[in-house]
């Protein structure tokens, strides 16, 4: 309203952020693998409440492009991918409703701001209301300089205890690459040093190669196309049909909160024994209701009926949300997930760039939201089909290797083998072996 400019132009602001927040993913595990998670999370809070104060100085959308959507996002990515990895080092039993409580901050953001700052640009206006969010965002310096880093006991195993404070835990290192590591640090060879550079740098990134992982960031793709449009354009939707500005504000609270209940009650279900193998299928239902959904929001017009799509919304979000590193894990296992979630979120940058303009020309070339939110639910469902097409050829494969490991094994042979290795963990005695040898 402000610049007179139309809904595309004006999406390009919040695209931006998204798409270079994901795009720096991998550069956000880089320094926290290779520096510190602190330090990453310092640096990104600077950047980022710097991006924010600068905006307030706005002068036109192409000066918000550069500083509240590309170093706000920078500084964004610096901070969220070490946190979140971080997490997935200290918990392994109930990693699921770990990472729900962690995440759920974003849910706790979006409840807190969505009427705070409709207040702020009421009383200080637009300007003043980043300026103070950029203060707020600052904080983010606080917060990472209380992360406390932990030893994982792989790298115990390799290197010996190591001070907690002087390494960033999750950035585990194979015992192969430790080794080699060792060696070149008392030969002192530049030549070899470069080598077990490059061959840590593949042994990070070898889970490129797995299939599983390959389908999965084609879903990420469509869930990325999909997921961030119902965030931009409720409120311009709830607008447009003849809800009040407060009460278009208060539809993102609520989302925000049920957001929160998804991030901990979801991250707590499947974390209980009975779905705790079917974590992937859980993601997979959880992303295709959230399709579901955005193909019904047309035939919501008023805000009673648009408080069930927020609620219904914003629990599924915050399901899936909490998923995302759970499953990631699950497919390439801990000491890969911080590299593995820099990737992820990279898969993110071109969708979160490129969705909301889109959804901005559809609603300025067709005039109605219709379009945005029905490419919005086939954009998620494609993603959760992608999904089951996946879980579905894991299982056949699955089955196929069982039943081939069956017909190799002659029963009496399994039996026999049974009975030895139980014999020998529970009956024998090795000060008796070793005498009577």
């Amino acid at each position: 309203m402000y610049f007179g400019a139309d809904c595309s132009g004006t999406a390009w602001i919040h695209s931006l952020v998204d798409c270079t927040t994901m795009l720096c993913a991998p550069l956000g595990s880089f320094i926290g693998n290779r520096l510190s998670c602190r330090i990453a999370v310092i640096l990104g809070g600077f950047l980022s409440s710097i991006g924010l104060v600068l905006s307030s100085f706005a002068t036109s959308l192409e000066y918000l492009y550069l500083t509240l959507g590309v170093l706000t996002g920078i500084g964004f990515a610096l901070c969220y991918t070490p946190a979140i990895a971080m997490v997935g080092s200290y918990f392994c039993e109930r990693k699921a409703l770990a990472y729900g409580i962690a995440m759920s901050g974003s849910g706790i953001g979006t409840f807190i701001l969505a009427p705070v700052v409709q207040m702020l640009i009421e009383h200080y206006s637009w300007r003043g209301a980043l300026l103070i969010l950029g203060g707020v965002v600052a904080n983010l310096c606080v917060c990472g300089a209380l992360l406390r880093p932990i030893t994982l006991k792989e790298e115990e195993e390799a290197h010996g205890p190591v001070p907690l404070d002087t390494e960033c835990g999750y950035g585990v290192k194979a015992p192969v690459v430790s080794m080699l590591e060792e060696s070149l640090a008392i030969n002192n060879n530049n030549n070899n040093s470069h080598r077990c550079f490059c061959f840590q740098s593949m042994q990070e990134y070898c889970f490129l190669l797995m299939p599983e992982f390959l389908m999965l960031a084609v879903s990420f793709l469509f869930l990325a196309s999909g997921c961030s449009l119902p965030f931009v354009y409720l409120v311009p939707y709830a607008l447009d049909v003849g809800v009040s500005h407060h009460q278009a504000a208060f539809l993102m609270s609520i989302l925000g909160v049920i957001d929160i209940v998804g991030n901990i009650t979801f991250g707590w279900l499947v974390d209980r024994r009975c779905l705790k193998k079917y974590r992937i299928v859980c993601y997979m239902i959880t992303v295709g209701m959230e399709g579901l959904c955005c193909l019904f929001i047309p035939l919501l017009r008023t805000f009673t009926l648009l408080v069930p799509f927020s609620v219904f919304y914003g629990y599924f979000d915050g399901a899936y949300v909490a998923l995302i590193p759970v499953v990631t894990s699950d497919i390439v296992g801990t000491h890969n997930l911080s590299s593995a979630l820099g990737i992820v979120y990279f898969l993110h940058a071109i969708p979160y760039l490129l969705s909301p303009p889109i959804g901005g020309w559809l609603v300025d070339t067709t005039g109605t939201y219709t379009a945005t939110f029905f490419l919005s639910g086939f954009a998620l469902i494609s993603s959760s089909l992608v999904i089951s097409t996946v879980t579905g050829i894991r299982h056949c494969r699955r089955t196929q290797k069982h039943r081939n490991k069956n017909k190799n094994i002659d029963p009496k042979q399994e039996l026999c083998r049974s009975d030895f290795y139980t014999a020998s963990s529970k009956d024998v005695n090795p000060s008796v072996n070793t005498a009577n040898s």
